[in-house]
């Protein structure tokens, strides 16, 4: 059992990949390397997916990126409303970049969401985001007038708010993902063969992409709340 807790606290600690020899020395995380390949992938898959595309008699691969599109575009229509259209490639970036990162370990590698430091980066991002929008579309004068909304009693909970959305979107997806990964470590001990594999399903696969539908939904709905337009 000792072993097992030791290899345990190995699993969680973000080690360091390697160092890069300049400046005395820059160490770059596994979270960071993990992060880096995640995004070398989804740059040749972009590059492969999008480089016949045609305006006529389109192939299957252009029918399935559309049709993905297509869904996006609305998905952040209907929650942002009649502004969305500058949020749809930014919360797309981030669906593809959490999505791949919660699953990766079925492929044998750590997940850099189970990193606090990742998931508090993209809940920062995502603070901007909603902040900065409310901002643009508002004014400053009118983005204030935001944080007295419905009532201006409500002004020291609205103000409240910028630390708890970024902090709740933070702990939500980074607890879920680490309580993940820290059962399976626990069915691979217990149980070393076959059953790890059908819990991989639910707990790498499934519960990691519900994450990123969760993130992605909050970050949409928080920035279409601050910029939706008076009645």
């Amino acid at each position: 059992m000792e072993g097992f807790k030791e290899a345990l606290v190995d699993a969680l600690a973000n080690e360091t990949a390697f160092t890069i020899p300049v400046l005395g020395g820059i160490p770059i995380s596994s979270a960071v390397l993990v992060t880096w390949i995640i995004m070398a992938f989804w740059i040749i898959v972009t590059l492969l997916a999008t480089r016949n595309l045609k305006v006529r008699d389109p192939g299957k691969v252009q029918v399935v990126l559309e049709s993905a599109v297509e869904f996006l575009n609305g998905f952040v229509k209907q929650t942002i409303g009649p502004h969305w259209r500058p949020f749809a490639p930014y919360l797309g970036s981030v669906a593809l970049y959490i999505g791949l990162a919660n699953i990766i370990s079925i492929f044998g590698l750590t997940p850099p969401t189970k990193d606090v430091s990742v998931t508090a980066a993209l809940a920062l991002m995502s603070l901007v985001l909603i902040y900065g929008a409310q901002f643009r579309y508002n004014g400053l004068r009118g983005g204030m007038k935001r944080f007295a909304e419905p009532i201006p009693v409500l002004v020291p909970i609205n103000l409240m708010e910028i630390a708890i959305r970024p902090l709740a979107l933070c702990m939500r997806l980074f607890g879920n993902v680490l309580g993940a990964f820290i059962i399976m470590e626990i069915i691979k001990y217990l149980v070393p063969a076959v059953v790890p594999a059908v819990f991989c399903i639910y707990f790498d696969l499934f519960d990691g992409l519900i994450q990123t539908i969760v993130f992605v939904f909050l970050t949409a709905l928080f920035a279409g709340e601050g910029i939706k337009e008076e009645e």
